[in-house]
């Protein structure tokens, strides 16, 4: 078992072998585009704004990506050394701009299965605060500059990394870090007013599916005999097709677009979720009793320790 997954063996035969004919991502990537009502978004955030609840509309979009996730396992899985592993966590990658500064900061967010989208959004609302600032010095750019420090052994030491990482070896210290490996790449190019674009996916790490929002779109549509333009929010994603088929990827995207057409839907928590495997880092819910009560001593300690450190 690797330290961020575990191996997926109930799966159709066809999937089975199709990771040894197709041994890289790059050589199993499709892209599609996918576009929803502008409007819809639009109208949620004003009305939310105007009952107290500041949500952005990145955190709607997030809300849906997360809550399709819940509904739609084979969206987590990954492929290593041609074999089908599920994702032990829901981790989202996304990068931030810094104030000032052309150097962005990428890193990771976490979420629960059973998340809503306040959740979401505070969780959002957090990763932005930590890593949008001029000074911001996140665990992924730390590696960076391990890595970099390394001058001409870089090379090396990515070749040990990649070897580990096939063989289920690599530390979960290097992988909790590593903006390659987790559930997907998110980037948001409607912040830069740039259009959406169908973005490579890695080779290295586990990312399955690469997703770029751009600037909204005038779409024509036909209404009571007349074409109108209607503003729709533009998916361009590109996705892994070892793990899922292109079926299973047209519903997956069918139902985050049918969260937001009515993002309402999100508000309350999922009445259940499908899992490959019922991972107590992919929910709270998840959690045994015993973890639990091992969580709460160690949360009554940190309070213990830092009351006696404050003056």
């Amino acid at each position: 078992m690797r330290a961020d997954g575990k191996r997926v063996k109930n799966v159709d035969p066809m999937y089975t072998l199709a990771p040894y004919f197709m041994r890289t991502r790059s050589d199993a990537q499709n892209a599609i585009t996918v576009t929803v009502p502008y409007e819809n978004v639009h109208q949620y955030v004003l009305d939310a704004r105007q009952k107290g609840f500041r949500v952005s509309h990145l955190a709607v979009v997030m809300a849906a990506l997360v809550r399709t996730y819940s509904q739609f396992p084979q969206l987590n899985r990954f492929v290593v050394n041609s074999k089908i592993y599920a994702h032990n966590e829901l981790k989202i990658a996304m990068v931030v701009l810094r104030p000032s500064d052309n150097n962005p900061s990428m890193s990771k967010m976490k979420f629960d299965l059973y998340d809503t989208i306040y959740d979401v959004n505070d969780k959002i609302e957090t990763f932005i605060a930590e890593n949008n600032k001029s000074t911001s010095n996140t665990k992924t750019d730390k590696l960076f500059q391990v890595l970099l420090s390394c001058g001409p052994l870089m090379r090396f030491i990515l070749w040990v990394l990649r070897f580990l990482d096939r063989r289920g070896w690599l530390p979960k210290a290097v992988t909790d870090v590593s903006p390659f490996h987790g559930s997907a790449v998110f980037t948001n190019l409607a912040s830069i007013r740039t259009n959406h674009i169908y973005h490579h996916v890695y080779d290295f790490g586990t990312m399955g599916m690469v997703i770029a929002m751009g600037s909204n779109v005038d779409v024509p549509k036909t209404k009571n005999g007349a074409i109108v333009l209607e503003k729709e929010i533009p998916f361009g994603i590109v996705m892994d097709e070892r793990i899922a088929d292109g079926h299973y990827y047209a519903t997956a995207f069918a139902a985050m677009a049918k969260y937001l057409k009515d993002p309402a839907l999100l508000e309350t928590p999922p009445e259940s979720v499908n899992v490959d495997f019922e991972f107590e880092t992919l929910s709270e819910r998840f959690k045994s009793e015993k973890t639990k009560q091992k969580e709460a001593k160690k949360a009554r300690r940190r309070a213990e320790k830092k009351q006696k450190s404050d003056p």
